[in-house]
């Protein structure tokens, strides 16, 4: 709390003196947004955390609520204890709903998400009003990438030759994902379909209750193209029964996925990361975020961590709150630009 007198010369040390110790009581009694007092700070956490995850049990939000709770009371980096609520529907909406209706100061209250946040608030059809800015970003965790997927005995063997099919005849094979038409695995295709040229609004998109389903119509014959994350495809090409075409990471991924050529090394200058990212209330007090910026910084180099990467099959994605609130501006404009030439924005 920041408070200014004009106080003329009275002459009285006494008088002097109750006047520093009320300014020192009222920048003590108070706290606000910005900062909070050196109590609150040095205190912080000193009461259980909850974190709101916007999928069911066992999905990928979950999960990933659940090893950061894991790895930070394991590690010791938050003695408090930290629990997951989860809160499916609308694609995140409901989630994102319940969190913000709730008090915007609360530091005890964390909402992780992913990339149907920017989404959800920019497409025709939405599925909330809010967006990012209606919260307080404090990092990105993870990060996984698109792929474009064929079934094994496909006739194409890479982008080029699918876009050059889709541009003649957009409508001619059907591409399944995990997501309805606009939300995340529909983007992932549409945004280098639309960089190579194709009138992306005609290519017929069917859309699947998880990507679980949707690898299941490619494999069984109901779909010929399949967009997802690439993190899910591992065993399915291991086993030899898809053919990854691309992927949307800037570089080429190692392991599993090291033969796979990304968007641009196929001529098609486009990349898009799927991220997992953690988020306060809008008015979250500066302490708090200081506090997980350094906490988490700390707990993406641990060993825990870095298992829990290696286990799931996500890469290191780690931004802190800055990085991230930058980030998210430039995918906004990303995810708007996809959505305007499909003609379903808002």
């Amino acid at each position: 709390m920041s408070v200014t007198f004009k106080v003329k010369k009275w002459g009285s040390l006494i008088t002097a003196g109750a006047l520093a110790l009320s300014l020192a009581a009222c920048g003590n009694s108070t706290s606000s947004t910005s900062g909070g007092s050196d109590e609150e700070n040095a205190a912080y956490p000193e009461k259980p955390i909850v974190i709101n995850a916007p999928s069911g049990a066992g999905g990928g939000l979950d999960t990933t609520a659940r090893a950061l709770t894991k790895v930070l009371n394991e590690t010791g980096l938050t003695e408090e204890s930290m629990t997951v609520e989860n809160k499916p529907g609308g694609g995140q909406a409901v989630g994102l709903a319940d969190f913000i209706s709730q008090d915007p100061e609360d530091p005890y209250r964390l909402f992780l998400p992913s990339v149907p946040l920017l989404i959800n608030n920019l497409k025709k059809e939405g599925n909330s009003p809010h967006s990012y800015k209606d919260l307080t970003p404090i990092a990105q965790l993870t990060k996984d990438y698109g792929a474009i997927v064929v079934p094994a005995d496909s006739k194409y063997k890479d982008l080029e030759s699918l876009f050059k099919d889709l541009k003649a005849k957009p409508d001619s094979l059907t591409l399944a994902g995990g997501s309805s038409p606009g939300s995340q695995d529909h983007l992932v295709a549409m945004l280098p379909a639309v960089k190579a040229g194709v009138d992306a609004a005609k290519i017929k998109y069917v859309s699947y209750d998880g990507g679980g389903e949707a690898m299941t119509a490619l494999i069984g014959g109901n779909a010929d193209v399949l967009a997802t994350d690439i993190s899910g495809t591992g065993e399915y090409l291991k086993a030899g029964k898809i053919r990854v075409l691309g992927v949307s990471s800037p570089e080429r991924l190692k392991g599993t996925y090291a033969d796979i050529p990304t968007y641009k090394e196929a001529g098609v200058d486009a990349e898009f990361t799927i991220w997992r990212g953690l988020f306060g209330p809008k008015e979250m007090p500066d302490y708090a975020v200081d506090y997980w910026n350094k906490t988490l910084s700390e707990m993406v180099k641990t060993p825990e961590w870095q298992k829990v990467l290696e286990t799931n099959g996500w890469e290191d994605g780690y931004k802190n709150s800055e990085e991230f609130t930058t980030f998210l501006g430039e995918q906004e404009k990303l995810v708007q630009e996809i959505l305007e030439s499909l003609n379903m924005q808002k």
